[in-house]
Parts: structure tokens; sequence; C-alpha cells
């Protein structure tokens, strides 16, 4: 999988979180966490998709603020997943 299809993906999911907490747009760099987008519910639910969509396995010590900060952050971290797989 490239990596802008990787993020579109990341994008989409993000996005529907966001717009359930009433966040009009978020762009690939801006602070999930910041913007309200991601709270310790939205992280699980972005873990679990993660883990279901790219086949990565996410440790616990993993799932930190920046790894998760941002959609730009997100793909890196998939990104580094993958190829460390």
């Amino acid at each position: 999988m490239q990596a802008a299809q990787t993020k579109d993906q990341i994008r989409e999911f993000v996005t529907k979180i966001a717009v359930r907490k009433g966040v009009a747009s978020v762009a690939d760099g801006d602070s999930l966490i910041s913007a309200g987008v991601l709270d310790s519910m939205a992280i699980f639910r972005l873990v679990s998709f993660l883990e279901e969509t790219f086949g990565v396995a996410v440790d616990d010590e993993e799932i930190a603020a920046e790894n998760f900060r941002s959609i730009d952050a997100i793909q890196d971290f998939v990104a580094a997943k993958l190829k460390s797989s």
C-alpha cells in the first residue's frame, strides 16, 4: 500500500471522529489532541482501526502523544510499523 493511500484512509477515519466531536475540519499537520478530536476513547478506536486496517500491532508503550498528534504523525507511525514487519 502506498503512503498516500495510507494517509487517505487515516484522514477519512480521523475526519469522521472530528465531525462527531463538532470539529469542522482538520489539516494533516494539526494537533488532534489540541483540536479536541482525540481523547482516550477516540485513541482506542484509532488504534483498533490501525491494527485492523493495516495489520500492525500497536504496543501499549507506543500509545503516546507523539505517535498520534496529527494525521501526518499517525501516517509516519504506521509506515514505520509496516517497514519493520
